[in-house]
């Protein structure tokens, strides 16, 4: 684990924002969003799919759109938009240089909070979870759901500080995908990325992905599971910065409980 930073006081600001699908249309158009984040919040998490092809193009102005909360700590994860013209490498790359943490399967302690980060990847939920069995292909595909939420504990078991978050780009249940057609559930998110969540006990998890899902949702272990795609906060959001502020209590002593604080109220949570 890396640490970067240090604590600035007893409760740390978070911002989160996912699906920015910057393209080469977006200059300009993200300024405001890091702006508002850089005054409200100590730091910057990014949930994925934060270019719309994958192009370093696109993430050269995500980067000059990101300048103005160059101050404050980001932590992003990549999405499935990252991913679609095979140039992750360098997306990943341009970012880090720019001074963004890349979280795949990695974990970072970042104002006295530590961070566990990845992709994630689809599957379906619950009894409908699709199993590794039949054609090669699906036995293929299970095993990328599996290797994805591999990644998310290992990076969760390396973290020892009293507060976690975790940080996916496709949903970990199914209560924050519900309002999206049902059809799509299965490629949303997979259930195989809340085991580790319950078995390493977060303070909260942020993810994208679900444009038109639900804001919110629990683990079945009481963990709260925020979606923060930027299409969804618009709507919860209206006339305000559509990002997801969580505001995290550092315990003054590290035999503190390391459990998972109370879940927030929505007004609490998302800033009028």
């Amino acid at each position: 684990m890396v640490g970067v930073g240090a604590e600035t006081g007893n409760v740390v600001r978070i911002a989160a924002i996912g699906d920015l699908h910057c393209s080469k249309k977006s200059e300009g158009q993200f300024q405001p969003l890091f702006a508002a984040a850089a005054e409200r919040a100590d730091l910057l998490i990014l949930a994925g799919d934060l270019t719309d092809y994958g192009l370093p193009d696109e993430t050269s102005i995500l980067i000059k759109e990101m300048a103005v909360a160059k101050q404050r700590p980001t932590i992003a994860v990549l999405g499935n938009h990252d991913y679609e013209s095979g140039r992750e490498a360098e997306v990943t790359r341009m970012l880090v240089d720019s001074g963004v943490i890349v979280l795949d399967g990695g974990a970072v302690e970042v104002m006295g909070i530590g961070f566990a980060g990845a992709k994630g990847f689809a599957g379906g939920f619950g009894r409908g979870t699709l199993g590794a069995w039949g054609e090669p292909a699906i036995k293929t595909f299970v095993q990328e759901a599996v290797n994805e939420a591999m990644k998310l504990e290992a990076a969760l078991a390396r973290l020892r500080t009293p507060r976690r978050i975790a940080v996916l780009h496709y949903a970990p249940i199914r209560a924050t995908v519900e309002n999206e057609p049902v059809e799509i559930f299965p490629f949303l998110g997979c259930s195989r990325l809340e085991d580790p969540l319950n078995r390493y006990p977060v303070t909260a998890v942020f993810h994208g992905h679900a444009h038109n899902g639900a804001p919110e949702g629990a683990t079945s272990a009481g963990v709260p599971v925020y979606n923060v795609s930027l299409p969804l906060m618009r709507k919860i959001c209206p006339g305000q910065p559509p990002l997801r502020l969580l505001e995290v209590t550092i315990p003054a002593e590290p035999g503190d409980s390391t459990g998972p604080e109370p879940p927030l109220a929505p007004e609490a949570s998302v800033q009028p």
